[in-house]
């Protein structure tokens, strides 16, 4: 059996929608963007916080192509909790007075506020402190 486009965009939008529906976020506050990297393809999922409209990374998986990257992005959704830990930071963007919270999921440190500055210059925010957070 063939597999064509259209079957391809279908199973593309359900994956999709499952990962949305997972990590409990609407579609406007989750974007998934693709792009070829060295023949294969990188899956940025990039979460918008609805407070101060600031995005963030919340992970990268590369596949063969977009169907792999979503299927792998599927697949560490629903275990991430259990295999990272969880990290609050305190930040300001430059030229805001308001001290932002945000919480990452991530292997240790670095790889927080590196989702944190994820496609941004370094000098567009403070960080005032990097906690990890209890497990429960």
């Amino acid at each position: 059996m063939d597999v064509t486009p259209a079957d391809v965009h279908v199973e593309s939008a359900r994956i999709q929608q499952q990962i949305e529906s997972y990590l409990g976020l609407g579609s406007g506050n989750l974007l998934f963007e693709f792009r070829q990297l060295d023949g294969q393809m990188r899956l940025d999922l990039i979460t918008v916080n609805p407070r101060h409209q600031q995005s963030f990374l919340f992970r990268y998986e590369i596949g063969y192509d977009k169907l792999d990257s979503l299927r792998k992005m599927l697949t560490y959704v629903q275990s991430y909790r259990d295999t990272e830990s969880s990290y609050t930071i305190q930040w300001r963007a430059r030229g805001d007075r308001e001290l932002q919270t945000s919480y990452f999921r991530a292997r240790n440190t670095y790889e927080a506020l590196d989702k944190l500055y994820f496609g941004r210059d370094l000098t567009t925010i403070t960080v005032f402190s990097v906690v990890l957070n209890p497990s429960s």
